[in-house]
Order: C-alpha cells, then structure tokens, then sequence
C-alpha cells in the first residue's frame, strides 16, 4: 500500500479513523458509565489502554522491518495523533453533554 499512496495520504486517512472511532467509542462509555455509575477515570484509562493496543500493529511492524517501514510509521504517526485528539476532546463534549 506504500508504494502506491503517499505517506501524508496514509497518515490523513489513519488519523481521521482513530479519530471518529475512538471519539464515538468514548462517548457511548461515557454514557454507560454514567448510567451504571462508574467512575469516569477508569473509563479513561481503559481507553487509553485501547488506543495502545489499537497502534501496536504498526509499532511491531516498524520495529521488525525497518527497511520497508515508511508506510506503518506513517500509519502509526497517524493513528496516534487520531486516538490523541479523539482522548482529548470526547471528554470536552461528554462533559458539554452532561455525561461527565
């Protein structure tokens, strides 16, 4: 797939999908939680610990062929920054909503 599209190309299309994935996901567990009653850091930190596991493919792909890797380190650029703004800003708008 690198060979064909560009790096920013790759990079766009992984952030946009962490974003609108990790964004959505944080705000259906937030209204769980606060419909069951749980605490809102444990949830955060849960999906924390998803966004880790969510770019770890592209992590052990860089690390295991650095000579072809340009493609999962963009895809891995990407995905970072898209789950980072996503954990950053779903619990502005929970909060704005009232779930927090």
């Amino acid at each position: 797939m690198g060979e064909f599209l560009p790096d920013y190309l790759i990079r766009e299309q992984a952030t946009v999908g962490a974003l609108v994935a990790f964004g959505v996901l944080r705000l259906i567990g937030a209204m769980l939680a606060y419909e069951r009653g749980w605490s809102i850091s444990v949830v955060g930190k849960c999906f924390i610990a998803a966004a880790v596991l969510y770019c770890l493919p592209q992590l052990f792909d860089l690390l295991t062929q650095m000579v072809s890797s340009h493609a999962a380190g963009a895809e891995l650029e990407g995905k970072a920054a898209g789950c980072a703004i996503a954990l950053f800003c779903a619990p502005i708008l929970g909060h704005r909503l009232g779930f927090e």
